[in-house]
Order: C-alpha cells, then sequence, then structure tokens
C-alpha cells in the first residue's frame, strides 16, 4: 500500500500547488467576478498563502524525518488558523439579519489608523461585509469552499507530519 503514498517531498509539492490554486480561484473571483473580499476573506489568504510557502520550503529543503514533522506541523498550524477564520466567517453568514454587525470601515483605514493588535480584534468580530453571501457553488458560500481547502490542507500536513517512511 506504501507504494500508492507519494513521498514527502511531492506532497509538499501538490499542497504547494493546491494552495497556488485556492489562490487562484480567489483572485479570479476578485478581479474576474468582480467580488470584492471582506476583511476575513483577505486574512484567509494570508492563512493560505502561509501554508503554501511553508509546504514549497519544505519542498525545496526536502528535510529528513524530523523536519517533515515540523514543517507539517507549520503547514497544520497555518491551516488551523485558516479553518477557524473561515468558521467565523460561515457563523456570520448564519446570523439572522438583525444579528449581522454594521459594516466597518475596509481593511486598509484600518491598517492606516489602528495598530495591527486592534486590527485583528475589529476583523475577527467582524461586520455586515463579512455575513454577506455574494457567491455560492452547490448551496455552500465561499469561506465554506475555503474550509473544505483547509481542512484538506489540515489533513495533508497531518499525514506528513506523522507518516512513516517519508523518504521512498
Amino acid at each position: 500500500m506504501s507504494n500508492y503514498l507519494p513521498n514527502a517531498r511531492n506532497l509538499n509539492w501538490t499542497i504547494g500547488f493546491g494552495c497556488m490554486f485556492l489562490m487562484g480561484a480567489a483572485l479570479y473571483m476578485e478581479h474576474m467576478m468582480h467580488l470584492e473580499p471582506c476583511p476575513l476573506c483577505i486574512f484567509q489568504r494570508v492563512a493560505v498563502i502561509a501554508a503554501g510557502l511553508i509546504a514549497i520550503a519544505a519542498a525545496l529543503h526536502n528535510p529528513a524525518r524530523v523536519g517533515i514533522k515540523v514543517y507539517g506541523l507549520l503547514v497544520v498550524s497555518a491551516a488551523a488558523v485558516g479553518s477557524a477564520l473561515a468558521t467565523r466567517q460561515l457563523y456570520l453568514q448564519s446570523l439572522p439579519e438583525d444579528q449581522v454587525p454594521s459594516c466597518g470601515p475596509g481593511l486598509d483605514y484600518l491598517l492606516d489608523v489602528f495598530p495591527m493588535q486592534e486590527v485583528i480584534q475589529m476583523v475577527l468580530v467582524g461586520d455586515g461585509s463579512c455575513a454577506e453571501i455574494v457567491w455560492t457553488l452547490l448551496g455552500i458560500s465561499i469561506p465554506g469552499w475555503t474550509l473544505i481547502g483547509f481542512i484538506a490542507l489540515v489533513t495533508l500536513g497531518l499525514f506528513q507530519a506523522f507518516r512513516n517512511n517519508a523518504h521512498q
């Protein structure tokens, strides 16, 4: 059975290219479909980019067993943060209209005016723009699909961290 599993380096390349696909989809939606990302969406993009860069660094580095585990856990960490952000956005989208927070200023303005810690707190609270459902596929909104992607990244990262025979 282990002959069918990709080696650690190839799996890291797969994770990295998967993250590039997710970012490509996000950029297509923004620039071609004209769907403006909310602050939570932008933070989710950062988590995707972080997971992808970690996986690509691991593929280039091609470490031994301990390094494979460390890189795998780093991918899991980035994807877990992204999962939490996507889950928060799905929660906001599930609120009744009268409980949705009011829309706030854009992320650019927040970054210009407030310290980073306050910006992060404000983004995590979310606002009305984060609760809007602007696109669905098969009844699942953008943060729902993003959460599915993050769950896949967590799964692959855990596989990397706890696999046997990493260098086949």
